[in-house]
């Protein structure tokens, strides 16, 4: 399924525009100096892209009722730390990848220094947008939680774990709990953070919270396994990287383990489980369950 062709088609293209308004405000203008490096960091994040980690900000926050002006922030602040993954992942030292979004990485659009720079400049400016941005007009309590939340995230027990356990793996058979951790922290842990955070913002009840939590444990899941299957399936002038990678590199996958099939049929059954956990929250949740469709069924 293509989300363009759904119902939710304007609301999503109204969400990304915010949130594509938030990060052209708060990034450095590409000519102030050191221009290099800015240049860098808005060609890393203005450049396209799913805004799958934005969008279910919006699409929590707004099912519990926050007002959408208080979501910009979060939503900017989480774009700017998968942003800053994503330039790191490519570096020849990770995954050594030329191709990101259908044009050249980051480190091959400029050079290998100023892409780390420009990387870890924009994990600061993440956490400054929390702390700091006018428009997120909650108590402080909920600010420090926001805070806390992306900074678990993306530690050593979060996205920056899960890629080292990646890179340690590769060669190496991982059993399937191994596996699921692996996904886990490189992959679940920035899109547990976008659920969460909407959350957060809308004062959401623990009972709501840990809803929430196990709809997008399964879901993130489902989203790797999704993205272990483009690998193999999907062409390179569709996905906007290059399509057999993880092959190549013998990596740990889903599909490798226990067959595309498989692979392919996990994914659903952890859809459907996802969907289940948010049965409760009615008809203001459906754009969580079209986004959570799309994130598994997605050809790019």
């Amino acid at each position: 399924m293509n989300l363009a062709d759904t119902n939710l088609a304007d609301t999503t293209r109204a969400w990304i525009a915010r949130v594509e308004a938030k990060l052209d405000a708060v990034l450095p203008a590409a000519d102030q100096p050191p221009r290099g490096l800015h240049e860098a960091m808005r060609y890393a994040v203005l450049g396209g892209g799913k805004r799958i980690r934005p969008l279910l900000v919006y699409a929590t926050g707004l099912s519990l009722g926050a007002p959408v002006t208080r979501l910009d922030a979060p939503a900017a602040a989480i774009e700017l730390m998968h942003a800053f993954s994503l330039v790191h992942d490519d570096l020849p030292a990770m995954d050594d990848d030329d191709l990101r979004r259908g044009r050249p990485t980051t480190h091959k659009a400029f050079d290998e220094a100023t892409a780390i720079l420009a990387a870890d400049a924009m994990q600061p400016l993440a956490f400054n947008v929390l702390a700091a941005d006018a428009d997120l007009q909650v108590a402080d309590a909920t600010r420090l939680a926001l805070i806390r939340l992306l900074a678990d995230a993306c530690g050593s027990l979060g996205m920056t774990g899960g890629q080292s356990i990646d890179l340690s793996s590769e060669g190496q058979q991982l059993n399937a709990q191994q596996l699921e951790h692996m996904y886990k922290l490189k992959t679940g842990c920035l899109l547990e953070a976008s659920v969460l955070a909407g959350a957060h913002v809308a004062a959401a009840d623990a009972a709501t919270m840990a809803k929430l939590r196990r709809y997008i444990d399964n879901l993130g899941l489902a989203f790797q396994i999704r993205d272990d299957i483009l690998d193999i399936e999907g062409a390179t002038e569709v996905i906007g990287k290059q399509q057999g990678a993880d092959i190549q590199r013998d990596k740990a996958t889903w599909p490798a383990l226990f067959g595309i099939d498989a692979a392919k049929q996990k994914s659903r059954e952890l859809l459907h489980t996802a969907l289940h956990e948010i049965e409760s929250l009615g008809p203001a949740a459906e754009p969580l369950r079209e986004i959570a469709d799309y994130m598994v069924s997605r050809r790019l």
